[in-house]
């Protein structure tokens, strides 16, 4: 994290923990704030590469599931970078911002996404850089931020996914990306002093709060997260990637193509990700394994790919599992004799059978 932006949002009250806000010292407010409120967040837990150069769009193109061709000014895509075996190592959101397209993933992510890219550029004229030092990102989300958005902007992305650039003299440079789900939420990247205005300007109406109630807002939503726990684990389609546009079946070769597009074309898909609540007496985590009677008591059903604590008790998770498990059966969190999963709708429909 920025020292100086670290300085500055200690100055407003935040908690630091594993280089993360955590809270601003109410926790259980600031999550509830999730549902029914209005708040800001900080966005240091993720991370930023900046791709620079001429070849940058043709690069990324050839790394990433999503047509990069269709990352504009205006539209920003999910999408996934995958291994020769069509297994998700990070899933990031793609953007351009000061010209540059950027790759936003989760910081624990970044170095070895980073190395790995690297090895690939041969003689492409791209620079690939960590811009976490120099950008910084925050979250804004409530019934009340688009307006109050446009007051301090003078404009918002009105679209899902789409982006504005910020032409406010002293807020020029700032990247304004919206976001899908049930609640009305935006992202903002740009330089430290001008973000700091954007946070100063949006006042006591919107609360600070730490990383969980963003997280959660991310699984209710069904926007999935690759974490170290569960690199390598999934496929793009087991975690709906394909229905929030983030694959492309037309675009051509990429690492991992070919996997990805036979899972597609024959049509064998067996595990999709789903929306569930669990009351569990230790905290669900990324890669938690799941288990259902319809399966041998040594078969994983499923694992979890993202949690977080819900206000009104348990927590909110999603799951990729078995489609005959999840829909005909039952599932149960870490072992066969764990927690049930109580599955609830996404807020986007699946594909409908061939």
């Amino acid at each position: 994290m920025n020292a100086e932006w670290s300085a500055f949002l200690q100055q407003a009250g935040a908690v630091l923990m594993a280089n993360r806000v955590s809270h601003f010292d109410r926790p259980e407010s600031e999550l509830r704030s999730a549902l029914d409120g209005d708040f800001r967040c900080d966005l240091s837990h993720w991370g930023s590469i900046a791709a620079v150069g001429p070849d940058s769009e043709s690069f990324l193109q050839g790394q990433l599931t999503c047509d990069v061709r269709q990352v504009t000014p205006e539209r920003s895509l999910v999408g996934a970078y995958c291994n020769p075996k069509g297994r998700a190592l990070a899933s990031v959101r793609l953007f351009r911002h000061g010209g540059d397209l950027y790759l936003k993933l989760p910081r624990e992510l970044l170095e070895s996404t980073l190395e790995r890219l690297r090895k690939y550029l041969l003689r492409a004229k791209v620079t690939l850089e960590d811009v976490g030092d120099t950008q910084v990102g925050i979250g804004v989300a409530g019934p009340n931020a688009t307006t109050r958005l446009t007051e301090i902007l003078g404009g918002i992305p009105t679209a899902v996914n789409g982006v504005i650039q910020a032409t406010t003299p002293e807020l020029a440079g700032i990247t304004l990306i919206r976001l899908p789900g049930p609640t009305p939420r935006l992202e903002l990247h740009g330089a430290m002093r001008a973000i700091q205005t954007v946070w100063t300007a949006l006042g006591s109406a919107f609360a600070p709060v730490g990383a969980e109630p963003w997280r959660l807002l991310d699984i209710l939503a069904g926007i999935p997260t690759i974490y170290p726990e569960t690199a390598e684990a999934f496929v793009p389609q087991m975690f709906n990637l394909q229905l929030l546009a983030g694959v492309s079946f037309q675009k051509g070769c990429y690492t991992g193509q070919e996997v990805v597009a036979r899972t597609h074309h024959l049509g064998k898909l067996k595990r999709r990700m789903y929306l569930a609540r669990v009351d569990s007496p230790n905290p669900p985590q990324p890669g938690d394994p799941l288990f259902s009677p319809q399966t041998d008591a040594s078969q994983s059903a499923g694992r979890l790919i993202d949690a977080a604590r819900h206000p009104d008790g348990g927590y909110a998770v999603l799951a990729a599992a078995l489609i005959e498990c999840a829909e005909r059966g039952v599932l149960h969190l870490g072992d066969a004799r764990g927690p049930v999963l109580r599955l609830e709708n996404l807020p986007y429909p699946f594909e409908k059978p061939a």
